[in-house]
């Protein structure tokens, strides 16, 4: 079944400014297991060429999940082998990721107690710009083993320019209160901003070496149907209205029939791995 799309860019995208904000931003952060169960449904999985990169240069195969949510970020780490325990500071989203078998401690991580314990990597999926980029790059160069890595990735998506424009001419329609208008920019470029912002915290905490940036490519075919489950689960539209969540929804259906009901969504999956000295 083809993977549904990444989420409209989270507020740091309406500008530079916000994306050194997003941790601040507690209520949107901790706003996704309104529907953790759609949420896991309807996110796009990682490619397991990103575990494969990030495993091959690490000293051993236990790995820590920051924002680990359903598990999502987890699976193709486990797939390739990696033992894995999460952290995520929402209880709903922690439950559905324990059912499928990780192990998942409730904190945010600025909080965490780690207890001794130590990885020989740290990963984030979509979840690092909810992390205090500085406190979170010195916790993680505390609990790594000699050797280890901190990778955080996203996946960033662009349907075709004439339906990205659409998509934002609904978003404009209806009030939605969010803080930034989705899809008036490429994805790709928005959420470059967020390697750049976790690059200069692992920077300013110090600890690392010289972080290096991957990209994967991809695409797939989305439907209608599959587009709408998702866009839900999106940073701060749980807070929509439901009236107006309602008409958006309808919105953005019309706006995919007219395109012929399905569209191909171009993908990168782009990362910052971060060595320790």
């Amino acid at each position: 079944m083809p993977a549904p799309p990444p989420p409209p860019p989270p507020p740091p995208a309406a500008g530079p400014s916000r994306a050194a904000e997003s941790h601040r931003m507690r209520d949107v952060a901790e706003g996704f297991g309104a529907d953790a169960d759609r949420y896991d449904r309807a996110r796009p999985r990682y490619p397991a060429a990103l575990a494969e990169a990030v495993l091959s240069e690490l000293p051993g195969s236990r790995i820590l999940d920051v924002g680990i949510g359903t598990g999502i970020s987890s699976l193709p780490f486990r797939d390739a082998g990696a033992t894995m325990l999460g952290v995520d500071p929402d209880v709903r989203m922690a439950e559905v990721a324990r059912a499928r078998g990780f192990d998942v401690d409730t904190a945010t991580f600025e909080d965490w107690n780690p207890q001794g314990r130590r990885f020989d990597g740290v990963i984030a999926g979509q979840t690092w710009h909810w992390v205090d980029p500085i406190a979170g790059a010195a916790k993680a160069a505390a609990v790594l083993h000699p050797g280890g890595r901190l990778a955080v990735f996203w996946n960033a998506g662009d349907p075709p320019t004439d339906l990205a424009a659409a998509f934002a001419e609904v978003y404009r329609s209806v009030e939605t209160g969010l803080p930034f208008t989705p899809w008036t920019a490429p994805q790709r470029d928005g959420y470059a901003a967020f390697l750049d912002r976790a690059e200069a915290g692992v920077r300013e905490a110090g600890g690392f070496g010289r972080p290096q940036r991957l990209r994967f490519d991809w695409e797939t075919t989305i439907s209608r149907d599959a587009f709408l489950e998702q866009v839900p689960t999106a940073g701060g539209h749980d807070r929509i209205a439901p009236e107006n969540l309602a008409k958006l929804l309808a919105g953005l259906a019309d706006a995919i029939e007219s395109a012929g009901g399905t569209f191909t969504m171009r993908y990168a999956t782009l990362a910052l791995v971060s060595p320790l000295t």
